[in-house]
C-alpha cells in the first residue's frame, strides 16, 4: 500500500521582507513554483521569495488548520517562530 504523502506548512520571505504561510505536500515544488512567478498572486509581487521556516504536520487537514493559526500571529511572533523553530533556509530560484 502507498503511504500518502507528508503534508507541511512553510513561511516564505519576500523580497519585500514580508513573510507569506502556506501548507503542501511537497514543500521543494511548491517553493519553486513560487520562485517561478507560478505561486500565489501575493508572492508574484513580491519576488524574490526564501524558505525560512517549514514544519511538517500530520495530514492536510492538520496543515490547513496549522497554516491558519500561523496566518493569524503577529509579524512579531512569526519571526520569532521563524528564529526559533525548526527550519529549512534555502534560496529559491
Amino acid at each position: 500500500m502507498a503511504r500518502a504523502p507528508a503534508w507541511h506548512v512553510y513561511v516564505l520571505r519576500c523580497g519585500d521582507g514580508s513573510l507569506y504561510t502556506g501548507a503542501t505536500n511537497d514543500v521543494e515544488r511548491r517553493v519553486a513554483r513560487h520562485a517561478a512567478g507560478e505561486g500565489a498572486r501575493y508572492t508574484r509581487a513580491r519576488l524574490p521569495v526564501v524558505l525560512v521556516y517549514s514544519e511538517r504536520a500530520g495530514d492536510r487537514s492538520a496543515a490547513l488548520r496549522r497554516e491558519a493559526a500561523l496566518k493569524r500571529l503577529t509579524r512579531t511572533e512569526k519571526l520569532a517562530l521563524v528564529a526559533a523553530g525548526p527550519r529549512r533556509r534555502r534560496r529559491a530560484r
